[in-house]
């Protein structure tokens, strides 16, 4: 009788153990892995591998996720700033039409054009300012004066527009001497009251898009050797991006990024080289 049940309980076990091993059978083949290779090629050099750096899969590419925080959070309105600064409605539609609401620096000058100076009021003054301050004898002189408004208002008409005339045809003869009347307008630039408010979003898109990728679409992660070599085992059939998030990969003058996108198929190796040619686009300071 103790002969049988240990007989009994040998083949239980037999089973057990074939319904364990079948069970471990059939989810390797419901599985995949990945194995990648990162390598990087600066300049004037040879590809190089990528050593010891984290690598990363995810369910959503990481740009997405970034596009994804970014429309909870949208990025000021432009149009409005400029509606609330107390200038002139011509500085206004300059704004607006060039985008932008800097008025210093190389992007503002390659934005300004001569007609703009007899056009917005705020130019006008700023570059008759510096001008008048270089002492050129070929800058016009103002012969208009301000008594005449009421008592000579003809003459005093006719002075000034031979001014603006006079002026008008100096700047589009001499356009580079709108070089440097951005000083002039210091005292009211909103450029910098802008980007302290653009400046508010980046932090935090970057904060909430790292959480995301590190909580609701992350998947696995591996370090590569010292091959540059690298290896995820155990992942369920589908599409994943395989990538570096915030770190760069630097050889050289090189510096690299990864959101590749990875199809994983059941039972099989899906292999990946991570070079120079699949690199993401890196991300603007500010969107």
């Amino acid at each position: 009788m103790t002969g049988m049940k240990s007989l009994h309980l040998r083949l239980a076990l037999a089973v057990l153990a074939l319904a364990v091993f079948g069970s471990a059978r059939v989810a390797c083949a419901q599985t995949g892995a990945i194995e990648f290779t990162a390598q990087v090629t600066p300049a004037n050099g040879s590809a190089e591998p990528v050593r010891g750096l984290p690598f990363v899969v995810l369910k959503k590419s990481f740009e997405e996720i970034r596009q994804e925080v970014s429309a909870q959070y949208p990025a000021p309105d432009m149009n409005k700033f400029i509606d609330d600064l107390t200038v002139s409605a011509e500085l206004k539609a300059w704004m607006k039409r060039n985008h932008s609401v800097s008025l210093t620096g190389d992007d503002f000058l390659s934005n300004l054009k001569p007609h703009d100076v007899m056009v917005v009021p705020e130019f006008f003054q700023a570059y008759v300012d510096k001008n008048s301050h270089d002492g050129s004898d070929d800058f016009p002189k103002a012969k208009f004066r301000e008594k005449d408004k009421t008592k000579n208002p003809e003459k005093y008409k006719a002075d000034k527009q031979a001014y603006l005339d006079g002026v008008e045809k100096f700047v589009n003869a001499h356009p580079e001497t709108l070089v440097g009347m951005d000083v002039e307008m210091n005292s009211i630039n909103p450029g910098p009251a802008w980007a302290a408010q653009t400046s508010k979003r980046e932090p935090y898109i970057q904060r909430q898009t790292m959480e995301l990728a590190r909580s609701r679409y992350f998947v696995a992660q591996t370090d590569t050797d010292l091959q540059g070599h690298g290896s995820i085992n155990g992942l369920v059939a589908g599409k994943y991006w395989l990538g570096t998030l915030d770190i760069y990969a630097t050889v050289g003058d090189a510096r690299l990024q990864w959101d590749t996108p990875v199809t994983v198929k059941p039972g099989q190796v899906t292999r990946v080289l991570l070079s120079n040619a699949n690199a993401a686009e890196p991300v603007a300071a500010n969107r």
